[in-house]
């Protein structure tokens, strides 16, 4: 009888074990002083990162693929990074209709377009519309999805 019951007591545990493990922790079951940690792309207080721009390559009047330039900015000044935040609309903006451009005059679904020259274009966008300059575009990615 003794045996019997350690096997039921194991059962028992293993059972309210595996109950508690399957159920969820509810939201107001967590510590209220607590916050979600907070993704960082870097621990630099300078970097601003600026969503993906997509553009379309178009081939004999028809899209012919995508091409999709990920930046952020440095901006070291902190009055010109404040400047940054408010005018980030303003920004995306103009690198999407500067990118739109370039992907209509130089950019082919086969062959990699230059990222000096996308670089170049989208420091001098950024120059443009803060009208000085202090914010220094950093190049992540260049990628081509062709159809």
């Amino acid at each position: 009888m003794h045996r019997m019951a350690q096997r039921l007591a194991l059962v028992a545990a293993a059972l309210t074990l595996s109950w508690a493990v399957a159920v969820p922790a509810r939201a107001q079951d967590a510590p209220k002083d607590k916050k979600a940690p907070e993704h960082k792309v870097t621990q630099s207080k300078s970097y601003t990162a600026v969503d993906p721009i997509y553009t379309t390559i178009v081939a004999d009047n028809r899209a012919a693929g995508m091409l999709m330039v990920g930046i952020g900015l440095d901006v070291p000044d902190p009055e010109l990074h404040a400047e940054i935040d408010r005018s980030m609309p303003v920004l995306r903006d103009a690198y999407v209709r500067n990118l739109m451009a370039f992907t209509a005059n130089a950019v082919r679904a086969d062959e990699q377009p230059d990222v000096t020259m996308i670089a170049d274009r989208l420091q001098a966008v950024t120059d443009r519309a803060l009208k000085r300059k202090g914010a220094k575009v950093l190049l992540a990615q260049v990628a081509i999805q062709a159809k």
